[in-house]
């Protein structure tokens, strides 16, 4: 298996394109390797936990991340499109407060690396979509925090101008000046 590696704006939120195989029957690829995505990106993480979500269009989950545990995330999507971001939350570095957006479908099967330090969420711009990540941390519900989506500070720059739905989590996160940060 290889990774074909996209930079992005931010240096170390990284876009893998997997090598596909296909023909008239259809395609194969493989989805995960340990030693592929070491060989393509230098990152030496191993995963603890993979999680799969499905959502309709206008759903926008996120921009979600732990102040404790923080989670570098590996994310695809195998059915539908979204439009996919993370934010920097290190206050330490030049790039704190900006963001990176790409979109993932399941047709174009790209990956995104979303390191630690980084809120992460996503749009649905398809009927549906099912969203698959693979986590460096497990969920602990007591240190997640949500920054909030729409925050005019950070500026991102949703596709679709339908009316977005978001839970109560997600439509009360907090504005980048006030959120729990990273140094």
């Amino acid at each position: 298996m290889s990774y074909t590696v996209k930079s992005t704006n931010l240096s170390e939120v990284l876009i893998l394109e997997p090598q596909v195989f296909g023909d008239d029957r259809g395609f194969f690829f493989e989805s995960f390797s340990q030693y592929a995505f070491k060989q393509a990106t230098g990152l030496d993480v191993i995963f603890v936990q993979d999680n799969h979500s499905e959502s309709r269009r206008g759903v926008i989950r996120g921009l979600h991340y732990q102040i404790k545990h923080p989670q570098g995330k590996l994310v695809r999507v195998t059915l539908g499109t979204v439009f996919d971001v993370a934010v920097d939350l290190r206050r330490s570095s030049p790039n704190f407060g900006k963001w990176v957006g790409t979109e993932l479908s399941a047709e174009n099967k790209r990956q995104l690396w979303v390191p630690p330090g980084f809120a992460h969420g996503f749009l649905v711009a398809s009927e549906s979509a099912e969203f698959l990540y693979k986590t460096t941390d497990y969920w602990y519900p007591e240190h997640e925090r949500t920054l909030l989506w729409s925050d005019p500070a950070i500026g991102i720059h949703w596709p679709l101008n339908d009316d977005h739905i978001l839970s109560a989590k997600d439509a009360t996160g907090k504005v980048l000046a006030e959120a729990e940060v990273f140094e």
